[in-house]
């Protein structure tokens, strides 16, 4: 399946999931709306990247109204391009969502089976993965650059939850929303030579040159998951590059790292 997402005022909602589970919150915002000046304008939701944080506050604010969870309920991360997952519990609530000092450090995942609780990731480029079990009320948050792809932090995600939630992996849901595509994204043969040695029967990536690579990075954490044990039916992918749509997106390499940040959230009522 491709493009679940669909637009609603700042955010990509994932309105299948949503629709079929009352009280779920799950998407992506984008760049429109909000109050942060040039190069960030203007619905930043970064606070590391040297915007006015009254400003991202602001922004945050506003979609926590929309949302209908507080800011006080928000949870982030620092974000380190590891794979580091952490289950989240009420006190870890608020971690992160004003300030960047107090964010869940060297973690770049996130699961819960508690309710009123938002999991929040920062993107500009990097794929976010999303992740759902019904019968275990579990849900969940990925953060994926290369780095991050290399490791199979979306893969050690299904294995977290097999292993320590009793979770069978073809009972797993899974999302990949907006990054950047391979139209835009080129990297070099140390990248490819570690995605092969945790991919080694897919090639989600064309050679374009010596040492020059189109990644097409969703493509690679499809397959990583399935290599998991998610059906591939259970997989939803989107097909905004977030380089391309620069009305929508912030890009990190488009913007040559002067740029804000978009937000993946997850969280149920």
């Amino acid at each position: 399946m491709t493009e679940p997402f669909s637009l609603n005022k700042n955010q990509l909602l994932l309105q299948r999931w949503e629709n079929h589970i009352p009280g779920l919150r799950a998407g992506f915002t984008t760049r429109t709306g909000g109050t942060s000046e040039p190069p960030f304008h203007s619905n930043n939701m970064g606070l590391h990247v040297n915007d006015s944080p009254d400003a991202v506050i602001a922004n945050r604010e506003e979609l926590a109204e929309q949302l209908g969870f507080p800011l006080s309920s928000w949870v982030a991360a620092e974000q380190t391009h590891e794979d580091q997952i952490v289950k989240v519990t009420a006190p870890l609530a608020g971690s992160g969502a004003r300030s960047f000092e107090d964010t869940i450090k060297r973690t770049d995942g996130f699961y819960t089976k508690e309710k009123n609780l938002l999991l929040t990731l920062a993107f500009a480029d990097c794929v976010p993965i999303y992740f759902l079990n019904e019968e275990k009320g579990l849900i969940g948050v990925a953060h994926a650059g290369w780095q991050g792809t290399v490791k199979n932090i979306s893969g050690k995600m299904v294995k977290l939850w097999e292993e320590m939630e009793g979770v069978h992996p073809g009972t797993v849901f899974a999302a990949i929303g907006p990054s950047i595509d391979k139209c835009c994204y080129v990297v070099d043969e140390k990248v490819i030579t570690a995605l092969e040695e945790v991919l080694p029967n897919h090639k989600p990536y064309e050679e374009l040159s010596p040492n020059q690579y189109a990644l097409q990075l969703k493509e690679a954490n499809l397959h990583l998951l399935i290599n998991e044990g998610v059906p591939p039916e259970n997989i939803l992918v989107s097909d905004y590059c977030t380089s391309c749509e620069e009305e929508l997106f912030f890009s990190h390499r488009r913007d040559q790292g002067k740029t804000g940040r978009m937000i993946s959230f997850i969280g149920q009522k």
